[in-house]
């Protein structure tokens, strides 16, 4: 099923993809939850992810970083900041600098994940990121940020197919 809509409303400094899955919402939590699961689709396919640290509470941190094609390494991070399973995850995300600390030159958001049984056994995954200008909104559309997010969530449907198969 996958990605369903994809919205960049660039004067109300939001960007969100929504998808829908035949899953339960326990199930696409457990994407969150399980930091070897988040990896394998929180970066792009170029570009995947390793969590090295997952603290999923409120005030907790998460930590990653991106790996891209040449070999070249993204880091980031989540503060966590409301944790509701299985339907509710907000989370400030940015990038990390070279000195292991936030990168204040580099966006930020305020992302919040929604997930909704919305019948006949299907799941739809909301998530929302809330840029605080129209300069960081700019500086994540020419990232790819969009396009980033949507193939990332692309990736769920072959985690959930080995649910059903292996």
């Amino acid at each position: 099923m996958t990605v369903t809509a994809v919205r960049k409303e660039i004067d109300a400094l939001m960007l969100e993809v929504e998808a829908e899955f035949g899953a339960t919402p326990e199930r696409l939590w457990q994407l969150f939850a399980d930091p070897r699961q988040l990896e394998r689709w929180w970066g792009p396919p170029d570009y995947p992810a390793t969590v090295t640290a997952h603290e999923l509470e409120p005030g907790g941190r998460i930590a990653y970083h991106m790996t891209g094609p040449e070999g070249e390494t993204y880091p980031g991070y989540w503060v966590v900041q409301e944790v509701a399973p299985p339907h509710r995850l907000v989370f400030k995300d940015g990038f990390v600098g070279e000195d292991g600390q936030p990168d204040d030159e580099m966006p930020t958001t305020v992302t919040t994940i929604r997930i909704a049984d919305i019948g006949n056994g299907v799941t739809r995954l909301t998530l929302t990121s809330d840029v605080p200008d129209r300069a960081a909104m700019d500086a994540l559309l020419e990232m790819g940020a969009d396009e980033g997010l949507s193939s990332a969530m692309g990736q769920i449907d072959d985690i959930l197919a080995e649910d059903v198969t292996g």
